[in-house]
């Protein structure tokens, strides 16, 4: 089986973990160098591969790239790749305005190249066994809770967190949104650390969503109420349950879940469209679509920010 040559753009946190992951799967991809702003090559030197100071450079060497940068420079970096004929993978969120995300779909298109968006939530073992039990929702609950993370603090937490359950949510629902009502506040940046969201659907379906990156704890949960059953599901812990009702009784049941490593799925499942020319399964079209979304949510959320006397405003 022939290699996918690929490079990994911002070798910070996120960009560290693809690295390593890449060079776990090293019987299909051959990781041909690490670009990163920051000329510290001691990572480049732990994984024995090249270090370019120019993105630039890598033109004409690599079949895939995988972009890590801050969300502001995700646009310039992939358009130039994808004008070069290379597969794409970045981060979420795809781009910071919805006219970059459709240039960058229309390039992929036109090129006939894969273009995937880091929604790793969508290769949760856990999210992935109750996708065969969910069935027209009438009420979706998400939680997710971070610690001040000390990066990706060029986005508020909406395009940082929230994001991921925006996806997941658009995926599981396959109408349009009619109603988005949001608020949110800073606490400790001038853009939103946390946010709670209400979703509701064209079929009647609604969502609440919450998302902080200032919580003492780190929780992640999802839970979705459907006629007759109840569904819980913890990305963190990857255990999910489902809650019928029988006669007058509640019966619990644990799905079996094989754990694995969601980013680690996910890096392999973007080689295998490259190298199986198959649409990735969180292609541009779903990064911006999760980004119209986010970007309204954004907007609101500002708008109180920012007004006289509102939060924020001392």
């Amino acid at each position: 089986m022939k290699k996918i040559k690929i490079a990994i753009i911002g070798i910070g946190h996120l960009g560290a973990r693809h690295l390593k992951i890449y060079s776990e799967l090293s019987d299909q991809v051959e990781i041909i160098g690490v670009c990163d702003i920051k000329e510290d090559r001691a990572l480049a030197q732990q994984y024995k591969t090249p270090f370019f100071a120019d993105y630039h450079q890598l033109a004409g060497k690599i079949d895939a790239v995988c972009i890590c940068v801050p969300t502001l420079l995700h646009y310039e970096i992939a358009r130039f790749f994808l004008n070069n004929g290379i597969h794409t993978f970045i981060e979420k969120p795809i781009t910071t305005t919805l006219e970059q995300a459709d240039e960058l779909v229309a390039l992929a298109k036109k090129a006939d190249l894969r273009l995937q968006i880091g929604h790793v939530e969508r290769f949760n073992a856990a999210f992935q066994s109750i996708k065969h039990f969910t069935k027209d929702p009438l009420f979706i609950e998400c939680h997710r809770l971070n610690h001040f993370p000390n990066r990706s603090l060029d986005i508020g937490v909406v395009m940082d967190l929230m994001i991921h359950d925006i996806d997941i949510v658009l995926g599981l629902i396959s109408c349009p949104i009619e109603r988005i009502d949001a608020v949110g506040v800073n606490v400790l940046t001038p853009l939103d650390d946390i946010a709670s969201v209400r979703l509701t659907f064209a079929n009647g379906c609604v969502c609440n969503l919450t998302a902080s990156r200032i919580s003492d704890e780190v929780l992640r949960k999802i839970r979705l109420f459907q006629k007759d059953t109840y569904i819980s599901l913890d990305y963190v812990k990857q255990e999910a349950f489902i809650y019928k009702r029988h006669a007058r009784q509640i019966l619990k049941h644990a799905l079996p879940i094989e754990q694995h490593e969601p980013l680690k799925k996910e890096n392999e499942h973007f080689i295998a469209c490259v190298r199986d020319h198959k649409r990735p399964l969180i292609a541009g079209e779903e990064g911006r679509e999760a980004l119209k979304v986010a970007l309204e949510i954004t907007q609101q959320i500002r708008l109180r920010i920012h007004k006289p006397n509102g939060p924020g405003k001392k």
